[in-house]
């Protein structure tokens, strides 16, 4: 029986997408209770998935609180390879769809496509495909060696790393993880390295390379 997570902080969206996953059982079977499930934040995510090993795939909005990019989901394909992830945007920019396959998608979803095509895309997936957009697609090149780099990150360098994005000091990100200075410094200086760069503004500039603008709303 398969199983679907859909991560998004919309929650009219989420309802939307659900229904557009179970109006037609006869071709895509997600109408028991629990097949489908929702988290708001990428946080939430991990907590279900950490609990609950049972999800096939997971529909990642790239636009999440704290969450802006491709981060979460190098995050989420390193923790659980064995899970696919189905990206969702109002951006369907090229280059934002080909940083999707760059950083190990399996496909992307524009939250403007039609609810059928929306289904089959889900369900390509599910029985071991990907899905596309139409058009040629070029290897970002430099996204995946960004996302190889990062993916030798620990998953707290991972956070650590993500903390120095938003700008904080290693007094500040060593009280919210609750771990000392002297360990973040540690982290530090191991993303550093693995990351190929000499300093704080290097890593940050590497990895906002990663971020992805929200669509223009009126």
């Amino acid at each position: 029986m398969d199983r679907v997570l859909i991560v998004d902080d919309h929650p009219l969206f989420r309802d939307a997408l659900k229904l557009s996953l179970t109006q037609k059982p006869e071709q895509l079977s997600l109408v028991e209770p629990g097949q489908v499930k929702f988290a708001a934040s990428l946080e939430e995510a991990m907590t279900l998935l950490k609990d609950d090993e049972g999800v096939d795939l997971v529909l990642l909005d790239l636009h999440l609180p704290g969450n802006d990019g491709f981060l979460g989901l190098l995050e989420l394909r390193k923790l659980y390879p064995s899970i696919a992830v189905l990206v969702i945007s109002g951006n369907d920019d090229q280059s934002v769809i080909a940083k999707a396959k760059a950083c190990g998608g399996a496909g992307f979803i524009s939250k403007s496509l039609a609810a059928d095509s929306i289904m089959q895309a889900v369900k390509n997936v599910l029985e071991g495909g990907e899905f596309w957009p139409e058009g040629d697609l070029e290897t970002d090149s430099e996204l995946q060696d960004i996302a190889r780099r990062i993916n030798e990150l620990t998953d707290q360098q991972l956070r650590v790393l993500r903390h120095l994005q938003d700008g904080r000091l290693n007094k500040q990100i060593a009280y919210d993880l609750d771990i000392s200075e002297a360990t973040v410094k540690a982290h530090v200086t191991a993303i550093f390295r693995k990351l190929n760069v000499l300093n704080r503004t290097q890593a940050v500039i590497l990895a906002n390379k990663l971020h992805v603008e929200p669509p223009l709303t009126v």
